[in-house]
């Protein structure tokens, strides 16, 4: 049974919708690492991401035979850095695609939702760990260089914390 509230996983979806782009990771059929950057599609955060992709692309074909995967995002504007895990599968569902489409995606899929072998990808996240600093640059290199300059990593201006979804 997980502690998680509804403030957790809102605070989680907050921190993943300022990084806007993600990295995804999965795993080749040799046991190698490949992550890329993808466009998260805008939806209600339920534990549940949505990216698009080609049903053929190596990506849907290395979540074929593993599943498992990590989606990491990057807010070095804000100072927080997210990592989720969970279980990644391609999905045809017309219905959801129509839902999570905009526009800009037509530079990646020119015949829109008509594009051939548009797939998405659903990334069921398991959970999430999260680093988060003071949102004000001033702030976060003073309170590092406090850190650094004690030498005291109690006062490290990063705090950490992990959601399970």
């Amino acid at each position: 049974m997980s502690d998680t509230t509804p403030t957790d996983q809102h605070h989680i979806a907050d921190l993943m919708n300022d990084a806007k782009v993600a990295m995804l990771t999965t795993m080749t059929s040799d046991g190698k690492h490949v992550s890329r950057p993808m466009a998260l599609q805008e939806a209600e955060f339920d534990g549940d991401l949505w990216f698009f992709a080609y049903d053929d692309s190596a990506k849907a074909e290395q979540i074929g035979v593993h599943p498992e995967v990590n989606v990491s995002f990057s807010d070095t504007k804000g100072h927080s850095w997210t990592s989720l895990a969970g279980r990644a599968s391609v999905v045809h569902d017309r219905q959801k695609a129509e839902e999570l489409w905009v526009k800009p995606l037509q530079a990646w899929f020119p015949d829109g939702l008509d594009t051939a072998g548009l797939a998405l990808i659903k990334v069921e996240a398991d959970s999430a760990e999260y680093w988060e600093g003071p949102s004000s640059t001033v702030a976060y290199i003073a309170k590092t260089a406090r850190a650094a300059v004690t030498r005291n990593p109690d006062k490290d201006p990063i705090e950490n914390g992990t959601v399970e979804l």
